[in-house]
This record gives structure tokens, C-alpha cells and sequence, in this order.
């Protein structure tokens, strides 16, 4: 049962008493009001759950309490504990929004029970707004993969997925360290709860802590409203903390205390919360040589790396590009209303396919999604591509050829003299690559297909 913060609020000490210590016993985080003003007081931090009231006090009446609460925009859901002879003025206040009444004495295994409703249903409001932020380009994140680096980090996941170990990702930007948080999400048996993934590197400094715990409403200035923290909207679920590495260390010493302990306190708040959540995080950053340095915990560093996995670059598992390319143009290709798919052509496909992808899978789809913008008729050419991508030959002065590389006589049109050189530099980079075409082309910054086009254009010239 996921930990709920109750609010107490009955005249009597003893009634209390007991309920606090009936309800801390069973996991919840429970503070006390001995009558509707300090209740109200309270219930302003905006951080209370439930509100377990009794419905006669001496100054507010349970229903008092609810409607100014109510008319002060708390949202706390408030179960009201009453006598037989006001059953009728329960349910009076269940119309304004009270979720359940009960008669005193309270017994303890009906109360926990309505507690476990409510945190249910608060879950899976939670849910769904998680739901509603991500839902927005999730789409499917199962990019093939056939080379052997791939199928290793494929059964470090299915081995770590069911179990609720901490996860530290590596990899260079862009190699797909969140598919692989979502992939262990999804194959663990927390799949049905929350996938919460933070950047850590975008929220400011000081907005950390409220973010990842939470805060009451007045905790600092413009808090004009209590605030859950990721940190509970993953409870139950997986909180995918990204760029690790960029987290001030004051945050760490936090995060390393709901590692061990499972506990968070709101800013504002007097009281920890238990978190049911599972922490995978991931960074492109040496940590262990950053914890060497002191700018990273070294404590913090040996608990998330108890199970490591590293996701290699696009350029080190370059059997992956042909299925890669496939699927990221297909699923462009629904994104931008394109039937069917455009595909490169063959010239196009060689210059991908050589590149080397300093930027690794990001820089893949980026590059197929603006080629897709401005393909026609379904084909991808050379013209797609960027600049960056195609490198034209350098400008060659006369003075720079070498001497036995005067293929060129100085008369006859521009266009022919300037194909005769073409040739000549052609021909003498297959001569020096021991006649692999392949490696004179890379060499001249061309594509292979390039190439052997441009040797049929000289109608035989080329040998």
C-alpha cells in the first residue's frame, strides 16, 4: 500500500492518540489537529492526503472545515468520523465533496482499507497525468538491433528488468540510453505504474529538491501552491533520473537517502513520506573519475552502479544501421503523414552508411527526418542530405598537382579539361588504394556509387 500524508483532526487527545499510531504502524505519515483552525492551518501547506475529521468540534464543525478548505482550493480528500445520531449530517457533508464518514470508535482495519481505496484512486489520477505528459512522442521505442554489442545490453535488460534493482546507464549522447530506462521499465512488473523521466541536467539548481520531493503551498517564495514531487508521482513505478552526472552534489546526498532509506520530505513539510519507487539512471560522464575528483559522491556512484549497462555507439555496431534506418524512416513517415515511407537511394544509402554518426542514433533520425522533409517523389537523394554529410572535393590549384598527375592539358573547353582532371584524380586514388574502389572513394570523400557513376560518364576512360 503506497504511503498516504493523513491529517488527524479530533478534539479528544486520546482519539488521536490512537488513530496516529494505529496509522504510522501500517506505513503512513500522520499529523494531528485538535480542532478545525489548526486543522485548516494545516491543511493550507496543500501537502495532506487525507483528512481523517471529526465532524462535532468546539469551533469548526467537520463540515466547516470542509467547505472553507474547499473555498481555499485544497484538494485533500477528507473522511468524516461521526456518532449515530449525525449520520444524516454526514452525508450532508459527503455532498460537499467529503469522501466517506465513519462511526466512531473507528475501528482500524475499516479505516486502513478506505485509506488503501484512496491511495488507489490518487494513484491513478497520478498515473494519468503521467500518462497525459508522456503520451506526446512516446510512440514505439523497440529500434531493431542484430549486431552482437546490442544483443549483450538486450540480455542485461531481460536479466535486470524483473528484478527492482538500480540501473546506471552510460553511453556517448544520442546512443539510446532512455529506450533502454523505458525497455527495463517496461519489461519489469512495475510496467503498469508510472515511467517518470526527469533531465537532471534542465531544472535549475535551486527549483531541484521541489521538483524531485515536492513542496507545501508557502514552502519559498511563488510556492502559492503545494506541489507532489516526481519522486511520488513514479511511487509504485520507475523515476528515470538522465544526465546523473549533472546533479549539484547537495541533491546527492538526498537522492543517497532515498536510496537507502526509501523516504522523501516535501520541502515545507515536517514529515517524511514513504516512496515505493524504482531509480534507473543514466549519464554520458565518467562518474567514477568525477567521484575521484570530488565532484560527484562516491557513495552515491557504488549504489547506482550495482548493475551497469553500456550502450555502445552507432559506430561500433554499425551491422545495426540498415534495420535502424528502416525503422526510424518508417516511424517518420507516420510522424510526418508520409505514404509510403521515403527511402534513400542508392547513393544517398552509401553516404550513410559510411558516415561515421558522432552523434550516434539522434543524430540518424535527425538527419532521415529532414531528408524526409525534402524528398520528392518517395526518394531520398544526395541533395537530402546535409552538407556535413556530402563533402565536396577541395578546390585544387595548378600548382598544387603533383607531376605525375598531369592529365590535363591547358586548352580545349573548361568542362573538358575540368573532367579530364576529375579522371586523372579518380584514377590515381584507385591506383593508391591498390585498386579497392571502395577505399578510393572514402578517400576522396565520395560515395562508392558516386564513384563508379562518375567512371561510366568517361565512356570508358576509366580503364
Amino acid at each position: 500500500m503506497s504511503s498516504l500524508q493523513v491529517l488527524v483532526v479530533d478534539d479528544e487527545p486520546a482519539i488521536r492518540q490512537i488513530l496516529s499510531a494505529n496509522l504510522t504502524r501500517a506505513g503512513h505519515a500522520v499529523t494531528l489537529a485538535s480542532g478545525g483552525h489548526e486543522a485548516l492551518k494545516r491543511l493550507m501547506k496543500g501537502d495532506v492526503d487525507v483528512a481523517l475529521c471529526d465532524l462535532n468540534m468546539p469551533d469548526l464543525s467537520g463540515i466547516d472545515v470542509i467547505r472553507q478548505a474547499r473555498l481555499l482550493g485544497v484538494d485533500t480528500t477528507f473522511i468524516l468520523m461521526t456518532a449515530y445520531s449525525s449520520v444524516d449530517t454526514a452525508i450532508e457533508a459527503m455532498r460537499l465533496g467529503a469522501f466517506d464518514y465513519m462511526i466512531k470508535p473507528v475501528r482500524s482495519e475499516e479505516l486502513l482499507q478506505r485509506l488503501l481505496q484512496i491511495g488507489e484512486l490518487r494513484g491513478l489520477q497520478g498515473e494519468n497525468d503521467a500518462l497525459r505528459k508522456l503520451v506526446v512522442g512516446s510512440g514505439s521505442d523497440l529500434c531493431p538491433s542484430v549486431s552482437p554489442a546490442m544483443r549483450v545490453v538486450d540480455r542485461l535488460v531481460g536479466k535486470v528488468a524483473p528484478t527492482d534493482s538500480t540501473v546506471l546507464i552510460t553511453g556517448e549522447s544520442g546512443t539510446g540510453k532512455g529506450v533502454v530506462a523505458r525497455r527495463i521499465h517496461q519489461q519489469s512488473q512495475r510496467a503498469a505504474q508510472p515511467f517518470i523521466p526527469v533531465n537532471c541536467g534542465a531544472i535549475p539548481e535551486n527549483l531541484i529538491e521541489s521538483e524531485f520531493f515536492g513542496h507545501t503551498k508557502g514552502a519559498f517564495t511563488g510556492a502559492d501552491k503545494a506541489r507532489k514531487g516526481l519522486f511520488l508521482e513514479a511511487d509504485r513505478g520507475t523515476i528515470f533520473l538522465d544526465e546523473i552526472g549533472e546533479l549539484p552534489l547537495p541533491l546527492q546526498v538526498k537522492l543517497l537517502h532515498v536510496l537507502e532509506t526509501k523516504e522523501i520530505r516535501p520541502l515545507g513539510s515536517e514529515q517524511v513520506r514513504k516512496v515505493n519507487v524504482r531509480i534507473v539512471a543514466a549519464t554520458n560522464r565518467d562518474l567514477r573519475a568525477m567521484a575521484s575528483e570530488g565532484r560527484f559522491r562516491e557513495d552515491l556512484y557504488f549504489r547506482l552502479s550495482g548493475f551497469h549497462i553500456d550502450v555502445p555507439a552507432l559506430r561500433e555496431r554499425r551491422e545495426d544501421l540498415r534495420p535502424l534506418m528502416a525503422y526510424l524512416l518508417q516511424r517518420g513517415a507516420a510522424r510526418f503523414g508520409l505514404s509510403p515511407s521515403p527511402q534513400p537511394d542508392a547513393e544517398a544509402e552509401d553516404i550513410l552508411l559510411q558516415h561515421d554518426w558522432p552523434g550516434n542514433v539522434r543524430e540518424l533520425e535527425n538527419v532521415l527526418h529532414r531528408a524526409m522533409i525534402l524528398s520528392e517523389d518517395g526518394r531520398i537523394s544526395v541533395g537530402d542530405l546535409p552538407p556535413q554529410l556530402t563533402p565536396v572535393l577541395p578546390m585544387v590549384s595548378a600548382a598544387s598537382v603533383e607531376p605525375g598527375l598531369s592529365a590535363t592539358p591547358a586548352s580545349g573547353p573548361l568542362r573538358d579539361q575540368v573532367r579530364r582532371f576529375e579522371l586523372a584524380l579518380i584514377l590515381r586514388a584507385i591506383d593508391d588504394c591498390a585498386g579497392d574502389r571502395r577505399a578510393a572513394a572514402q578517400r576522396l570523400g565520395i560515395g562508392l556509387s558516386s564513384l563508379y557513376r562518375k567512371l561510366e560518364e568517361h565512356d570508358g576512360e576509366g580503364r
